[in-house]
């Protein structure tokens, strides 16, 4: 077994940093949140920071949208109508939790000036929940549930960008079961074979 030189990785570091990160970006957001600040109220120095993630935005995104794969599990129930609906679910519960939404805006003006963090971003995503959504999708089109001309990426879009334009429009009060419920049926429409 090889290791690799010099101390591991103190995961403390890391907990106290991501939140002192998503506490900040509630409180000022993104426009106004500094590495130093955070370094500040996590108790650690901006290298340290900066050793684990390459910028803020790094850090941001993964403040804001942590790698717990319970909590975006895609699940295979069987009815397409039942795991559309939960992945619905979760994009709303995603994009409305206050730090996603103090993070939102200022990430999509990064992605736009730096592509190569989109892509880094956007793959991290694609080994979570993204990935697993398509693959959800793809299965329901091998199954017969869903148009064979589907585009799972389309899909996956249709979720977010309607979660996306609800919330800035309606607030995330509104976004309930009912609207869950109205999105999820547009969207079989859509879909079905």
């Amino acid at each position: 077994m090889t290791t690799a030189p010099g101390r591991p990785r103190d995961r403390r570091i890391d907990a106290a940093v991501l939140a002192a990160t998503a506490k900040l970006l509630v409180e000022v957001g993104y426009a106004e949140l500094t590495v130093a600040a955070v370094a500040e109220r996590a108790r650690t120095t901006k290298p340290a920071i900066y050793r684990r993630w390459r910028s803020k935005a790094h850090l941001v995104h993964e403040a804001a949208f942590p790698s717990d794969g319970d909590a975006l599990a895609v699940p295979e129930t069987g009815s397409l109508d039942a795991d559309l609906r939960v992945m619905v679910a979760h994009v709303v519960a995603m994009f409305a939790d206050p730090v996603a939404r103090a993070a939102v805006p200022g990430l999509m003006g990064e992605f736009a000036a730096d592509p190569t963090l989109h892509a880094a971003l956007l793959e991290r995503f694609q080994a979570g929940p993204l990935g697993a959504a398509r693959a959800r999708l793809a299965a329901a089109v091998d199954a017969g549930q869903a148009r064979a001309d589907l585009d799972p990426d389309a899909v996956i879009e249709a979720i977010g960008g309607s979660t996306l334009l609800a919330l800035l429009v309606r607030g995330d009060a509104d976004l309930d079961k009912a609207w869950i419920d109205t999105t999820t049926s547009l969207l079989l429409k859509g879909i079905a074979p």
